[in-house]
């Protein structure tokens, strides 16, 4: 009792309250900490079930082990870095520090900082490692191309090198030169302020700046910076093939003559400096290394920067086609290879601007297949036409294919019913509604592109719900579309009574509606509580652990555009902005096109890929997208993607086999990618030549028809796409390419081709619509299995008269 009452009430409240928060604060962060660590296993978890579930466990985990490896590497090398400069800076300190001002004011520093000093050193090279740790991670596919590269049997025309060289090692060498320099830099740093803060370093006074372990310890780590400089200099010799000019891209005559010998010049400096700083490492003072670097400084302004600046003022520009000629040649050659253009047939086309009778009589069959239905405007007809009820839409631009009715091919346009969750009104509006009842579309609705009704409308040969029409039977849900709702959730046991709208009927029980149960495999198993709850994490979402939606035969279906799938299975590609739909044996499949790209090759020209991909059509809808911007300066349609509308399946073939980026990442991800010989008669007779692609080569097309230098570099014979004529008037978007059949000069016969036109290259106040050219590409692949059509992918161009003033398609 005395004890009580000697210790009181009011003195130990205030120390319980301060145990109280000091328990509170590390109590939070561990919650903290295992909540983010729930949620990154959640992510991981659950990518592994829908890799899984798709069949691509191979991608996920070599992905995974690849940036896992990179990031332990990474990480490890610089704290390991790091954490070694400091503690060596600490151990060598000096026992007794010089007795000066600047040490007497270190002095507080040092006593304020040795509670936490092994915390620090701890923490910091950690913290730092973490973060070098998540850029190396990055850098994984750079990584895995130089382990796995393949040849492209070509050669630069400077140094020799085969060009697998510039796209494969090049950026690997790159990488590992700056990660290193950041490495060095970061140790360096720290070295220095621990030498500086325990006397190994003195900034004033009399004497030595430094002990002789902080002389050696300094001297080493500048060595190797200015050795991975040196490093990074002579790359820089082969970095000049890729660099973009003010005419052209690569290396021209002040390139080859003064830039590619200055950088030599700097890097063997840059050695002898290096190894300055190693002798003084050992023995000697600061001087020799500190001439050395004022020597380096001097030599990059002069050398570097001076000497080729009066190579091209004096040399080039007075005489500057001469001298810039050959790298011309060189930059049109590269530049054609690269986007595929060396097979271009040029015709020159003596137009005629008046018609005579009976002309088409020899073009009927061209003639007969003219489209009269656009598909970027006549999706509201298909809207009020089929739509059939308000949670059903049509994209804002269709889609056109071939199909053989009758026994004849016949142009169509085509689109899918999808379902929009957006048209239901807002009292329909529930989470079990949008997640378990409305899950899929119904459907496609396709026109025939040459025809039309007595009043108007589009002729429909396959139409209504259910489907019907000239496709005959085919399976009609759209489980896996571009207007998919974010993740739904379908399936149910054996006789359980179907819970998801299929379609609306006045059939049936007299509900109005016939309801389906999902029966594919289509999205990863969540019958079982640990994988619900798992779930609930990655969506946010506590529904889905909670709702009796979810039954022991439940499945979560999300990640449903056919872009985003392939873009999830196939990393490495580029997608074409305009996925498009084709009843193939019995089923809907999304068809996507892939690309390989890259910002490499030596000499050729850079196109910035948004820009040259976008047109009238990405700005006024959002079923067709440009491509992501970066710039690029090769590129290969090397891959065809199917994604099954109902299944939602993915599969991978290799449409350009011969393409060393796409061979490169099959020995990175051997089996992903099917050979070309799968791909059966049905489906080769709905690929098709890629719009995307097209526009790339189109606009190159228009400066490098021209062949010869002189030509070339006048520029006066530079070409553009004409803006389109049916956009506002207050845009000036490029016109797109159309799919027609037709008959161009030098054919036997009409084909399925991609088109655009031509007009002179001008300012945006001085633009001619006077037609220079119009280009096409057969773009029928064939029917055959496993085999391109003969003359798929054949660019024609034709070249109308320069002295003829031919109206373009804003003239007309």
């Amino acid at each position: 009792m005395s004890f009580a009452a000697s210790q009181g009430p009011g003195p130990s409240r205030p120390v319980l309250q301060r145990r109280r928060r000091g328990a509170l604060v590390p109590t939070l962060l561990i919650l903290a900490g295992l909540a983010v660590a729930l949620a990154i296993f959640a992510e991981i978890y659950t990518d592994v079930l829908w890799f899984s579930q798709v069949g691509y466990t191979e991608v996920f985990r070599t992905r995974i082990v690849s940036q896992l490896v990179l990031f332990l590497v990474g990480g490890g090398l610089m704290a390991g870095a790091v954490g070694a400069s400091v503690a060596f800076a600490y151990r060598s300190r000096p026992v007794y520090a010089p007795v000066d001002t600047e040490q007497q004011n270190l002095d507080r520093y040092r006593e304020s900082l040795e509670p936490l000093r092994r915390l620090v050193m701890i923490v910091l090279p950690a913290a730092l490692g973490l973060f070098a740790g998540s850029a190396a991670a990055g850098q994984w596919q750079t990584v895995l191309l130089f382990l796995n590269q393949s040849s492209f049997g070509k050669r630069d025309p400077q140094f020799g090198m085969d060009i697998s060289f510039y796209v494969f090692s090049l950026p690997f060498l790159r990488f590992i030169i700056g990660f290193l320099t950041a490495v060095f830099v970061l140790a360096l740093i720290a070295g220095a302020a621990t030498h500086y803060l325990y006397g190994g370093l003195r900034l004033q006074g009399q004497g030595q700046k430094t002990t002789p372990s902080a002389r050696m310890h300094l001297a080493v780590m500048v060595g190797v910076l200015v050795l991975l400089q040196a490093g990074s200099y002579w790359l820089d010799r082969y970095s000049a093939l890729t660099a973009e000019g003010d005419r052209f891209t690569g290396a021209g005559y002040t390139g080859v003559e003064a830039v590619l010998p200055a950088k030599a010049i700097l890097a063997a400096i840059a050695v002898i400096v290096a190894v300055l700083f190693f002798v003084t490492a050992f023995r000697g003072s600061w001087r020799l290394p500190a001439t050395g670097v004022a020597l380096m400084v001097v030599s990059a302004i002069v050398v570097g920067g001076i000497y080729p600046a009066v190579v091209q003022r004096l040399q080039v520009t007075p005489s500057q086609l001469t001298r810039e000629r050959p790298f011309i040649d060189r930059n049109i050659q590269a530049t054609r290879d690269a986007y595929g253009l060396q097979g271009v047939e040029v015709t020159q086309f003596d137009a005629k601007k008046t018609g005579e009778r009976g002309a088409l009589k020899s073009d009927a069959q061209t003639t007969a297949s003219i489209r009269l239905l656009d598909p970027a405007l006549v999706s509201p007809a298909f809207r009020q036409l089929e739509r059939n009820k308000q949670y059903y839409n049509f994209p804002d631009a269709l889609d056109v294919d071939r199909y053989e009715i009758d026994g004849q091919t016949k142009d169509t346009v085509i689109a899918v019913r999808e379902l929009d969750l957006r048209g239901l009104p807002a009292g329909q509006r529930s989470w079990y509604n949008d997640k378990a009842v409305y899950t899929h579309g119904f459907g496609v609705v396709a026109a025939y592109g040459n025809q039309r009704s007595s009043d108007g409308e589009p002729a429909f040969f396959q139409q209504g719900i259910p489907s019907s029409g000239a496709l005959g039977e085919y399976e009609p849900r759209i489980y896996f579309g571009e207007r998919s709702p974010s993740f739904s959730i379908v399936g149910a046991p054996e006789g359980a009574p179907p819970q998801e709208l299929d379609y609306p009927t006045d059939e049936g029980d007299g509900t109005g509606q016939a309801n389906n149960t999902y029966s594919g495999d289509g999205g990863p198993r969540i019958g079982s509580l640990f994988n619900r709850l798992m779930y609930a994490i990655k969506f946010r979402d506590q529904n889905i652990l909670l709702s009796d939606a979810v039954n022991s035969e439940s499945q979560i279906l999300y990640d449903r555009a056919p872009r985003a799938r392939v873009e999830k299975v196939a990393p490495f590609l580029t997608l074409d902005g305009d996925p498009y739909p084709a009843v193939v044996n019995g089923r809907v499949l999304w068809i996507v096109d892939g690309y390989t790209v890259t910002d490499a090759y030596p000499y050729s020209d850079l196109q910035p890929l948004g820009d040259v991909t976008t047109d009238s059509l990405t700005e006024s809808t959002s079923s067709v997208v440009a491509l992501q911007q970066r710039k690029v300066n090769y590129i290969r349609n090397s891959v065809k993607a199917t994604v099954d509308a109902y299944s939602g399946k993915v599969t991978l073939y290799a449409w350009d086999a011969s393409d060393p980026l796409l061979q490169s990442w099959m020995k990175v991800f051997p089996g992903s990618v099917k050979p070309l010989a799968e791909i059966d008669g049905q489906l080769m007779s709905h690929l098709r030549y890629p719009e995307d692609l097209f526009k790339v080569q189109r606009t190159v097309l228009g400066r490098y028809h021209i062949r010869d230098a002189g030509a070339f570099y006048s520029g006066q014979d530079y070409w553009q796409v004409p803006a389109d004529p049916t956009a506002p008037t207050n845009t000036a978007e490029a016109q797109p390419p159309y799919y027609l059949t037709l008959q161009m000069p030098g054919q036997e016969r009409p084909s399925f081709s991609l088109t655009s036109a031509y007009i002179p290259r001008a300012t945006a106040e001085n633009v001619s619509n006077v037609l220079t050219g119009f280009v096409a590409v057969d773009a029928d692949a064939g029917s055959t299995t496993g085999q391109k059509a003969e003359g798929y992918g054949q660019i024609r161009l034709l070249q109308l008269p320069r002295d003829a003033v031919v109206p373009g398609p804003g003239q007309v």
